[in-house]
């Protein structure tokens, strides 16, 4: 199992932005075949290091999350709507 995870400081960090960042993240599930899990949480801490939300997905292997890299649904569903909100985010890759 290969884990990729993305942290996300979105650029406004109000309520309506950060359930619209979420929902075009959860907006994936099911229309990438090689994306096996993926959960998307909103922060609730706020603390000075906390990123806005956390994306964790898992795939067999790297090469599957090679290849939703540059899945269309991820290119023009959520880099495309996602990527002008962002102020930066951060990424681990593991496999376990």
């Amino acid at each position: 199992m290969f884990t990729h995870i993305v942290f996300f400081k979105l650029k406004d960090r109000d309520s309506e932005n950060l359930n619209k960042a979420k929902e075009i993240l959860l907006g994936m599930e099911g229309k990438i075949p090689m994306l096996k899990e993926l959960t998307v949480g909103i922060d609730v801490v706020h603390s000075q290091r906390s990123y806005d939300i956390a994306l964790i997905t898992k795939f067999d292997s790297k090469e599957d999350m090679d290849k939703y890299q540059v899945h269309p649904v991820h290119i023009n569903e959520v880099i495309k709507y996602l990527k002008p909100m962002l102020d930066g985010s951060a990424a681990v890759d593991f496999e376990e």
